[in-house]
């Protein structure tokens, strides 16, 4: 079995989904999201015995254009992730009622495919044509199914489309560009040039825009929390959970080795700017009165981190980046959906309309406790053991942005702990708040149990993830 499985069975996922009507359109979709789950899990059990699961065939001539897909512990670390999360966003969901569900799960399905894509292509071209095709169903979900007035969501959405778009582009030049000089877009090629100076600053700041745009680093960022509040959580959950980590996965995994002499002369100057956005987001986390977007800028402090992690250049600082990238999807996805089970039930998002949860449901404050505990890097979670060998590397390289980047900890347990205690503990709000349904507790259950279980045992990935580092920081350094 090669990794194109993955890949078709999720896009006859997104096709059946689609024709199997409104009635049966959500299971059908979890069906094929477990599906290609399970062969993740083959295809990593087949790396680990050493077969190699990549494939390539030719795909244009004029221009040289290879279908082909790396299969490396980087790529399947992404790939896990990704098919891993996407079951629990859509059965999380089952708690909603859609309007056209079968158009609602087939572009969910097809965002994971071609946010699979992007994580295995190994041609420059197709890696491209995936990383522009998972943004057109992210749009639709967001625009369409998205909540408060349609034209305030329709402005903030078209405004992210335009952001990604545009910072796209830069990228497809500078691929175009080493094209012309490679006559290949192949991984290996790129790689492999020979560039001056010039060439690498420019070629590094297209990358760096398409992907700054991304993942959002400050001041690229002035989209992301209207579109994280205004999306339905389900898109909220694979923009923040997954499709973010798209930008760090080819910072990592293109632009670093493409441009390797360019990430050095920039090095602190992009670490300093990351450093900044952790500051920046904390700070203004700290004045959020809706939920949703206090998760969003504390999304943005914690990626600030990780963005720091990938370009300290250092074995230490890709790995904690990686095993960041990992715990944040999960615990990001467990987050917005714990404040979506608190909006079915009060229906807000405003902190202060909430209280008194604990007494009524002692079993989703506990859960949401943990998660929260999990966000502010407690030892004992997966979040800990990342942003650890982050503020590792960092210190390695400067203290003093150590120091800075630890905020992230400080103000995030000020902030975070302060909205628990508004929302789960004093005044008990009007209405009934109802236990946590089947569906909902598998969700929170399986995602507290991949963060406690990897915050301890974090090994597995360690390994999988070290070669491919490995092997990167060789056209690094």
């Amino acid at each position: 079995m090669d990794v194109t499985i993955v890949l078709i069975l999720l896009l006859i996922g997104a096709l059946a989904t689609f024709f199997s009507g409104n009635a049966l359109a959500s299971k059908v979709a979890l069906f094929f999201s477990v599906a290609a789950l399970g062969a993740s899990l083959v295809i990593l059990n087949q790396f680990n015995q050493g077969i190699d699961c990549g494939f390539s065939a030719v795909w244009m001539k004029n221009p040289n254009v290879l279908f082909s897909l790396k299969v490396d512990g980087l790529a399947i670390a992404m790939i896990l992730l990704n098919t891993a999360l996407i079951p629990l966003i859509i059965l999380s969901s089952f708690g909603n009622n859609f309007s056209n569900p079968k158009n609602f799960y087939s572009l969910v399905m097809f965002m994971a495919f071609a946010m699979a894509g992007t994580f295995l292509a190994s041609d420059g071209f197709l890696y491209y044509i995936f990383w522009e095709l998972s943004l057109v169903p992210i749009y639709f979900i967001a625009l369409i199914w998205g909540n408060d007035d349609i034209a305030e969501r329709k402005k903030a959405v078209i405004k992210f489309f335009i952001y990604t778009f545009v910072g796209s582009l830069f990228m497809l030049a500078a691929f175009i560009y080493m094209y012309q000089k490679a006559g290949s877009f192949q991984l290996d090629k790129l790689y492999a040039l020979e560039l001056s100076s010039k060439e690498e600053f420019w070629i590094f700041l297209a990358f760096f825009l398409a992907y700054a745009i991304k993942i959002p680093l400050i001041p690229f960022h002035t989209w992301q929390a209207n579109v994280y509040q205004k999306a339905p959580t389900v898109g909220t959950m694979l923009l923040s959970g997954i499709m973010l980590k798209m930008g760090f996965y080819s910072v990592i995994r293109w632009q670093l080795p493409i441009a390797p002499n360019a990430a050095k002369e920039l090095q602190y100057f992009i670490i300093s700017l990351s450093i900044a956005g952790v500051i920046y987001g904390s700070i203004v986390a700290l004045k959020q009165k809706d939920l949703k977007r206090l998760l969003a800028y504390s999304s943005l402090a914690h990626v600030g981190l990780i963005a720091a992690g990938c370009y300290t250049l250092t074995v230490d600082g890709l790995r904690g980046a990686i095993l960041q990238m990992i715990a944040h999807g999960f615990v990001i996805v467990g987050l917005f959906f714990a404040a979506e089970i608190i909006y079915r039930r009060y229906e807000t998002r405003i902190i202060s309309e909430m209280g008194g949860i604990r007494q009524q449901t002692p079993k989703f404050a506990s859960m949401f406790m943990i998660l929260v505990l999990a966000s502010v890097a407690l030892p004992g979670t997966f979040n800990f053991i990342g942003e650890f060998t982050v503020l590792y590397s960092l210190f390695t390289k400067n203290i003093a942005l150590a120091v800075l980047g630890g905020t992230t900890i400080i103000l995030g347990a000020f902030y975070m702990l302060r909205m628990f205690q508004h929302a789960m503990l004093g005044e008990t709000n009007a209405k009934t708040f109802a236990d946590v349904t089947l569906t909902e507790g598998i969700v929170m259950v399986v995602i507290i149990g991949f963060l406690l279980f990897f915050g301890l045992f974090p090994k597995p990935i360690i390994e999988l993830i070290a070669p491919s580092i490995k092997e990167i920081l060789v056209h690094i350094k």
